[in-house]
């Protein structure tokens, strides 16, 4: 079984119905030291990522939350990511080239207005749109170079919760 349904994503999502409380559930990740995994809760939130010695710069992490059901079983939230620093650090970048695009889409409506050359900016604009899609094809790169460690999680989290 594939634990990653849309391979468009760049941060897979997936969603457990279980049997046990959600206590129960927070409890099998209480005090854990099982290298090369780090485990951290806090409240209904559990985060599992990998010790410094396995880390490389996309190693992902596993951030769990697990709520109560009306059944009386618990719900458990998983998203993988990458590390908190970089994802920022991604979005940062994806957003000055929006801004940028935009910058340039209001320059070349202005001169195009006031009947001035705009293949500067619609160049510019083309080439934005170019390192968007660079920017994505590095962020997949770097799923696939993490996926192994995303799977060695999800086995992991299943035998924390004996599945």
């Amino acid at each position: 079984m594939s634990i990653l349904p849309n391979e468009i994503v760049l941060r897979p999502r997936f969603q457990l119905q279980l049997p046990q409380s959600k206590e129960s559930v927070l409890d099998a990740f209480e005090n854990i030291n099982h290298p090369p995994f780090v485990v951290k809760r806090m409240d209904d939130h559990v985060f599992i990522k990998f010790n410094k010695e396995k880390v490389h710069f996309w190693s992902p992490q596993l951030h769990l939350e697990i709520n109560t059901t009306e059944e009386g079983g618990s719900r458990l939230y998983g998203l993988f990511g990458p590390n908190p620093t970089l994802w920022t650090f991604f979005m940062f970048l994806h957003f000055g080239v929006a801004t940028i695009f935009t910058g340039l889409g209001i320059w070349a409506y202005s001169s195009a207005s006031l009947d001035r050359p705009i293949g500067l900016q619609i160049g510019l604009m083309v080439f934005m749109v170019l390192l968007w899609f660079v920017l994505y094809a590095f962020g997949r790169t770097g799923r696939s170079k993490g996926k192994p460690q995303m799977q060695e999680l999800h086995n992991f989290m299943n035998g924390r919760l004996g599945l």
